[in-house]
């Protein structure tokens, strides 16, 4: 998860000119049929399972109840998604529905205002009372910039329980039994945790938030801010020491850092390794493509040889059992979109759609994210459905580890979070001590602190 890209005068003179193109094509287009037309920016990674069945099952759907509404779809993801976001915004023509996070990788549409505020539009149609309160509170610029699809938890720690059990282990209940397992299973060509940090944001989102909230606390953002603790003191040192350790130890091999986001799903679920780290969002991953019909973990193995949980106890720790989140992703509206207009309401139903009750229930379904919609039964489209068993175990992980610590780049800015996101990597090459890293990271926070 960087920050802002700089994007060269002839590439954003480049996109200026395609987007003025485009939209006069859609003006056009939309004056000749009578629809309005919209476009859409989407985060979507096409190589998942389920992906091509989203687009018939959600967007050609939509389109098929919504005659009257054309939709100009720019599928994309992970980092050609956001240099291209970033292109929108400094060019100031973004597209009339964009996917976007509640505050880190969409800073820029935050504090730019390119996004409306989404709270009248709810209130308006009386459907305030019908999300998870947590998810519609104002966001990173203090407005509900994207309607979120619900609350995500950064850090899931995947286990196979099956190469566990083979090699005469038990699912840990600390950091220091899942150490002792790197050898043994190093002699069988099994690593311990298969993770993927090529990208700089992997580290900080799926494991380091986590492991900074138990060393300092569910409020430690609070503190951080209000000038009681800094990124020297013992709380951030000993987090970065147990990155440090996880790689030195070869808990986390440090080829990891070569390895692109996702790439390793396939060989820790045929059993190369004995644990794999990554979002919740994950699970969805390793189930059944509803089009192939194939799963990278069958539904009899995902309830008999696998698990999901977070890293066990620390050594040190404050806190227990707590993990990483963060309100989800979800969409937004461009503010260039006249108020009243045809096309803000258009917009604004697809939105409704796309966070509604139908397409909640769909992914839930999929795996690909659990509801902020609060007319979605849980419990009942599980067992009314027969879902996965990761489905049913993905909502008990929610329910066991508590409480909920701040993801570092969902509250620190990107000129505090990126120097993180490096300073993880050097130490995983092994370039950087913690309390190097520790120091860089509070020259950082000054800067930015000074500049406010």
């Amino acid at each position: 998860m960087t920050g802002l890209k700089k994007i060269s005068v002839l590439a954003l003179a480049l996109l200026m000119v395609v987007t003025s193109v485009f939209a006069q094509g859609t003006r056009e287009d939309a004056s000749a049929s009578g629809k309005v037309e919209l476009t859409v920016l989407n985060y979507i990674d096409m190589s998942e399972p389920n992906s091509a069945n989203e687009i018939k099952m959600v967007w050609d759907k939509f389109e098929e109840e919504n005659p009257d509404i054309k939709l100009v779809r720019e599928d994309l993801f992970n980092e050609p998604f956001h240099q291209k976001t970033e292109a929108y915004v400094a060019s100031g023509q973004l597209p009339d529905v964009l996917y976007m996070w509640p505050s880190g990788r969409s800073t820029s549409l935050h504090t730019t205002h390119s996004v409306k505020d989404l709270m009248p539009f709810l209130e308006k149609d009386g459907l305030v009372d019908d999300y998870n309160p947590a998810t519609i509170a104002p966001q990173f610029a203090g407005y509900l910039a994207e309607l979120p699809n619900g609350i995500t938890t950064t850090h899931m720690l995947y286990v196979n329980a099956k190469v566990l059990r083979e090699n005469g282990f038990d699912i840990p209940k600390s950091y220091d039994e899942m150490k002792a397992m790197v050898k043994p299973l190093k002699a069988k060509g099994i690593d311990l945790i298969a993770m993927d940090n090529m990208d700089a944001w992997v580290m900080q989102s799926c494991l380091f938030s986590m492991v900074v909230g138990r060393y300092g606390g569910v409020d430690w953002y609070d503190q951080l801010s209000s000038g009681k603790i800094d990124f020297t003191d013992d709380w951030f040192v000993k987090s970065l020491a147990l990155i440090d350790d996880m790689y030195r130890s070869g808990m986390i091999n440090r080829n990891s850092l070569s390895s692109p986001y996702g790439s390793s799903r396939g060989s820790f679920a045929s059993g190369k390794a004995a644990f794999y780290i990554d979002g919740d969002w994950s699970t969805a991953s390793f189930q059944t493509d509803i089009t192939t019909g194939k799963a990278l973990i069958s539904p009899e193995s995902q309830q008999k040889d696998f698990e999901l949980m977070v890293i066990p106890n620390l050594p040190g720790e404050v806190i227990k059992n707590s993990n990483s989140g963060v309100v989800g992703t979800g969409w937004g509206m461009s503010a260039n979109i006249p108020a009243g207009s045809a096309k803000e309401a258009a917009a604004w139903r697809l939105i409704k759609y796309l966070q509604g009750e139908y397409v909640q229930t769909y992914r839930l379904t999929t795996g690909a994210s659990f509801p902020s919609n609060l007319k979605v039964d849980v419990e009942k489209v599980v067992e009314e459905r027969n879902l996965e068993p990761f489905i049913a175990k993905r909502a008990a992980y929610y329910a066991a580890y508590t409480p909920i610590t701040p993801v570092i780049d969902g509250v620190l800015h990107s000129d505090v979070y990126n120097v993180i996101n490096t300073g993880l990597q050097e130490i995983g090459l092994g370039d950087k001590s913690p309390t190097q890293v520790a120091s860089e990271v509070q020259k950082a926070w000054d800067s930015w602190k000074k500049n406010q």
